[in-house]
């Protein structure tokens, strides 16, 4: 399925939906407590709802009223079914495969044809240290693990992804001997951590940072059910943002901003270099230059914000250089090498790195065909990038379900010419 895309401004209010990555770190904490939890402002998309199904297979009762979740849970992994599918979500199947250490049982965790082409090999030599036996695909998906991990300790690269170190965290306290983790390298998106930490606290699960981003330690803890609401997503806010750069009039986002970490929110100050007036309030507005002033931008720990960053090229005075962010290759997609091919065909200079782009504004700007690779952020800011060219087609509207069902109704309603 392809959309057809046409020179559009937005004026008006666009709601920012609620974070992915609390959603989905709050359904898995509220299934591993012992109790009812209430969880309020929750994204439900094909990723927080592979969550969800992957949850009840260990055993917790799940009730979806609107975006409230209710999870109710004896806090012992119980399993019902023993494949779980994780869809598109390397969320899901990262933090389910370390939950599923804490059974007995040969549970198998798979996924779409994009997830299997993730790695998995760190999470699995991880589990492999505390005596769960495992096995992969050449170190993708599916996946096979049995355990019961009974903890010590265990040592993971951080140059992949921390989702690694967030799932190992997550199913410490439920093991006999609590986890300590010691982490090689240079660890890559840490907010992400500082996100997962955050959200055990308020489950009532207290980390121990023996040194921060190198070697962490959780005790054998039990989880409590508590009330818990998601803020709004930054990542889908960066987007929308970049959206606001290059096509707003009078445009705002309403956001509920909360207190919890998300490295995301960098995309204010970055958006501030680029000589952006951004003004927080009920509502978030911007005023942005005619041409954005250019600049370096280290994205080592929000990786999400390669697709937005790198599409306001398309009006900035001198170029935009990314870098520190290979592992934005190990996405949904490469989304290096696709930003690259695909922002070329537009007319942006692009000069791709093993780590990141470089990207100059348009001498011409030309009408393409944009492939997206069924990734949902590639699709959203193929679709802005489009929106200020004009006459463009970007394929695989369906992706935005991951993370933003409604993108393209609610673009549309503040003046979005889009038409799939």
């Amino acid at each position: 399925m392809k959309c057809k895309v046409d020179k559009s401004t937005l004026t008006g209010t666009i709601s920012c939906p609620p974070n992915k990555s609390y959603s989905h770190r709050a359904i898995f904490l509220a299934a591993l407590s012992n109790g009812k939890s209430t969880l309020r402002n929750v994204l439900l998309s094909r990723d927080t709802l592979a969550t969800v199904n992957a949850c009840k297979a260990f055993g917790a009762k799940i009730e979806i009223n609107d975006s409230t979740v209710v999870v109710e849970s004896n806090g012992k992994i119980t399993p019902q079914d023993l494949e779980i599918d994780a869809s598109n979500s390397g969320t899901t199947i990262r933090i389910s495969t370390a939950i599923a250490s804490l059974s007995d049982k040969m549970i198998t965790l798979t996924g779409d044809a994009s997830l299997k082409k993730r790695p998995m090999q760190p999470l699995l030599d991880a589990l492999k240290q505390l005596g769960v036996q495992c096995t992969s695909t050449d170190g993708k998906p599916p996946v096979t693990v049995k355990g019961r991990a009974d903890g010590g300790i265990t040592r993971i690269s951080g140059s992949i992804s921390s989702q690694f170190i967030s799932a190992l965290l997550i199913s410490g306290p439920k093991m006999k001997n609590g986890i300590t983790l010691e982490i090689d390298g240079d660890l890559v998106s840490k907010p992400y951590l500082d996100s997962t930490i955050a959200t055990m606290k308020k489950f009532g699960v207290t980390v121990n940072a023996i040194s921060p981003y190198k070697k962490y330690n959780v005790s054998n803890q039990e989880y409590k059910a508590t009330e818990f609401v998601v803020p709004s997503d930054f990542s889908s806010m960066a987007l929308l943002l970049s959206a606001a750069v290059l096509l707003g009039e009078n445009m705002s986002i309403d956001a509920s901003l909360g207190d919890l970490p998300q490295g995301d929110r960098e995309i204010l100050s970055y958006l501030e270099k680029l000589g952006v007036k951004i003004n927080v309030g009920e509502k978030i507005t911007i005023v942005s230059p005619k041409l954005l002033n250019g600049g370096r931008f280290d994205l080592s720990n929000n990786p999400d914000l390669l697709p937005p960053m790198a599409i306001l090229a398309l009006k900035t005075s001198k170029p935009i250089e990314i870098y520190n962010v290979k592992h934005a290759r190990f996405k949904e997609t490469d989304r290096i090498a696709i930003l690259a091919k695909e922002l070329a065909k537009i007319g942006i200079g692009i000069t791709e790195k093993e780590d990141g782009l470089i990207l100059e504004s348009p001498k011409v700007l030309k009408s393409a065909e944009l492939e997206s690779s069924e990734d949902h952020r590639l699709f959203m800011a193929f679709s802005i990038a489009g929106m200020f060219v004009g006459n463009c087609t970007v394929t695989d509207p369906d992706s935005v379900d991951v993370s933003y069902p409604t993108f393209v109704e609610d673009m549309r309603r503040i003046g979005a010419k889009i038409t799939v």
